[in-house]
């Protein structure tokens, strides 16, 4: 792989893409409603939560399924979920007013929605917001982080990334992405199928058959994130490219493919590490499993573990937490083959081995207690029977989760 390279920028550093955010009045102050558009009609991969309680957005997508999108309209503040018939004819209205804003096809407008479930939307509003936000397109730092703060809930950091990479014709292209998710994160999205949305854009040619990989990419980083076990009605993720940068279709191309799971790892770390109340980045690494659906599992498992979140919390070196999370998973183990090591920071501290605690003594356990007092702790899990792995993200589990969710009206 060549060495893929940051850059400062979002979802407009691609060419041909503009951004707004606007306030529209949804919520009392804040940005509330955002736009993104391509100059030209991109390709189109989405993929949709997998909860059977799907927001009227994500409904009328799904049932669209368009191949091509040439702008997304986003808003927050208010899900458009349990509305009915008549969240879906807001949802419709919502892609009707921005293409005729845009002279589009509805078709080819994606919309999407975050924010308080079970309350009907306040169209006038959001019209308003529309209009507003179709004249105010550019591109640049302030559009990105204008569209990033404007599908913003109870998130407490903008959540941006943007990269370029050569492909292997030579072609450079552009990645750009934003991402939004604290709470209510536990995303299984998957293609033709608290909320994490995010809007991916690159300038690189792909076709429609790219989908089988965005849902291979999908799969090794948004849905290995949770903060806290529960899947949203409205998770959704959607990758535009509009192939402005030229060249051949990228969907074989090995350095796009690595280039665009970096970025999608890395905002699945980011949403990880902002979970609400979050203090702690959990990593879970899982390797010597017998198969990729049982380290998932195991990962998972893991991380969705009251217990454990909260031993991290309190660097607490309760390591037993950890392993009766893995014994609760149900998958395939022998425990005289599981390794366990705990690192933070520059520590890595073996934990168990063969089954057997590496460690007795109050030195030792200040030491583990050292490795989990870091912003990011990472757990690796070697199983020992196979070569399956999974890696994952969530956080701890600290009082302000519990404030913040009491304290959160519906």
């Amino acid at each position: 792989m060549k060495m893929v390279e940051v850059i400062e920028g979002g979802v407009t550093t691609p060419q041909g893409f503009k951004a707004a955010g606007v306030h529209s009045g949804v919520k009392y102050r804040s940005l509330d409603l955002a736009l993104l558009y391509s100059e030209t009609p991109a390709t189109a991969c989405v993929g949709y939560t997998s909860n059977n309680v799907k927001a009227a957005p994500v409904q009328v997508m799904m049932k669209e399924n368009a191949e091509k999108l040439q702008a997304v309209v986003v808003n927050s503040g208010n899900a458009n979920a349990l509305t009915g018939r008549r969240g879906i004819e807001d949802a419709i209205e919502m892609k009707k007013v921005t293409a005729n804003e845009l002279g589009l096809d509805p078709l080819n407008v994606g919309v999407m929605s975050t924010g308080l479930i079970g309350r009907f939307m306040d169209m006038h509003k959001v019209r308003y917001g529309i209009s507003r936000a179709a004249k105010e397109l550019f591109n640049g730092r302030q559009a990105d982080a204008n569209l990033a703060e404007a599908i913003m809930t109870t998130d407490t950091i903008k959540k941006e990334c943007a990269v370029r990479v050569r492909l292997s014709d030579g072609t450079l292209v552009y990645i750009g992405a934003i991402c939004k998710g604290s709470g209510m994160i536990a995303p299984h999205m998957k293609v033709l199928h608290g909320t994490t949305l995010s809007l991916i854009t690159t300038d690189a040619n792909l076709s429609v058959g790219f989908r089988e990989k965005w849902q291979q990419i999908l799969d090794s980083s948004l849905n290995m994130v949770s903060v806290d076990g529960d899947q949203s009605t409205n998770d959704t993720s959607i990758l535009l490219a509009n192939g402005m940068a030229g060249g051949k279709v990228a969907d074989d191309d090995p350095e796009f493919f690595d280039a665009l799971n970096f970025v999608m790892t890395k905002i699945a770390r980011t949403v990880a590490s902002d979970g609400e109340g979050a203090t702690k980045l959990i990593e879970v690494k899982v390797t010597g499993a017998d198969s990729k659906e049982d380290a998932n599992k195991l990962v998972k498992t893991i991380i969705n573990s009251p217990l454990v979140k909260s031993a991290i919390f309190g660097s607490d070196p309760n390591y037993g937490r950890i392993m009766m999370a893995l014994g609760n998973s149900g998958c395939k183990f022998n425990l005289e083959d599981v390794r366990l090591t705990i690192k933070g920071g520059d520590m890595e501290v073996p934990i168990l081995d063969s089954g057997a605690p590496v460690f007795q003594d109050e030195r030792s356990v200040e030491v583990v207690r050292m490795a989990m007092d870091n912003k990011e702790v990472s757990i690796i899990v070697d199983l020992g029977i196979g070569k399956e792995t999974a890696t994952g993200w969530g956080c701890d589990l600290t009082y302000d989760y519990v404030r913040i969710n009491a304290e959160y009206s519906t």
